[in-house]
């Protein structure tokens, strides 16, 4: 039986968000738990690739590469990042993709079929999607499985949450049966804000009525904890580093750490009941339901 991989698409149509953060250090996170990790950036501005330390100038082989060439062995342009987090990166070139590949009969599976190739190697693949809807991004959605959305708890980006689900549901029955919404990381955090407490109240609330509709984000949740405002986060991308490479005592450390934790701990779980053997759960980490949002009323702040 082959082995279970997490196939997860980071996702927002708005940009400045957390995403690329979200996407980097929630997979060093997996691979400091020791779980093999492969972050795919595909994003022509390559800030997951430099997040993590690579230039897109001196990259020989890309994303760009594995979609263009159905032939090429996407293992080629894999860079190994650090123990168990590896890296399939971006280039500037990737921008032409959109075009190149717009008459492509095959043009939305090109990803997923690469990662057929590549999926065994790895337990957790994370996609760190453009800010827009073109091609990469539906490649992304194609390919995954599951679809997490960084947000920061704001009345604009509330709405603009319905809109992102509005989109996965028409890939889910276009394209990709399978695409979930797991949920909701909240980025750059203040609790102590009664107008961020009041977007996150309405967001849990409207995931709550979905529960009683069948659609793709039918289990989604705002997942915990959120990850709080912290320039240490900022900083780190500009160092090529992680937050646990550049920071480790920092907040964003602690909260990233604990979030995969939970993530951990869940999808364990969840693996010990498919093997039908029991999976300890590590402390404080209570398993929840699987992911997801359907087409509910779009989630409305209270005046």
């Amino acid at each position: 039986m082959p082995k279970p991989v997490r196939l997860i698409a980071l996702m927002n149509q708005k940009g400045g968000v957390g995403k690329t953060t979200t996407t980097v250090n929630l997979a060093a996170a997996f691979a400091r738990a020791g779980r093999k990790t492969l972050v795919i950036d595909l994003d022509p501005q390559s800030h997951a690739t430099l997040a993590l330390g690579v230039d897109p100038n001196t990259v020989e082989r890309s994303v760009y590469d594995v979609l263009l060439d159905p032939s090429f062995d996407p293992r080629r342009a894999i860079i190994a990042r650090s123990e168990h987090l590896d890296l399939l990166p971006a280039q500037t070139d990737l921008a032409a993709a959109e075009i190149e590949l717009g008459a492509a009969p095959d043009r939305q599976k090109r990803l997923e079929r690469a990662l057929a190739v590549v999926g065994s190697d790895y337990e957790f693949v994370l996609m760190d999607c453009p800010p827009s809807l073109g091609l990469l991004t539906l490649n992304g959605l194609a390919a995954a499985r599951e679809v997490i959305i960084p947000m920061q708890a704001h009345f604009l980006a509330l709405q603009g949450v319905g809109k992102l689900l509005e989109t996965v549901r028409l890939v889910s029955h276009a394209v990709n049966p399978r695409l979930k919404v797991s949920g909701v990381v909240l980025c750059m955090h203040d609790n102590a804000s009664s107008h961020s407490r009041e977007v996150v109240r309405d967001l849990e609330q409207f995931f709550e009525q979905a529960r009683a509709a069948p659609g793709p984000w039918r289990f989604a949740r705002v997942l915990r904890p959120a990850i709080r405002r912290n320039i240490k986060l900022a900083e780190a991308p500009s160092f090529g580093q992680t937050i646990f490479e550049y920071a480790s005592w920092a907040p964003g450390a602690e909260d990233y750490s604990e979030l995969a934790n939970t993530m951990l701990a869940e999808w364990d779980t969840m693996l010990g009941k498919r093997a039908g053997v029991e999976v300890e759960v590590l402390p404080g980490n209570t398993p929840s339901p699987s992911p997801v949002p359907t087409p509910a009323p779009a989630p409305v702040v209270r005046a």
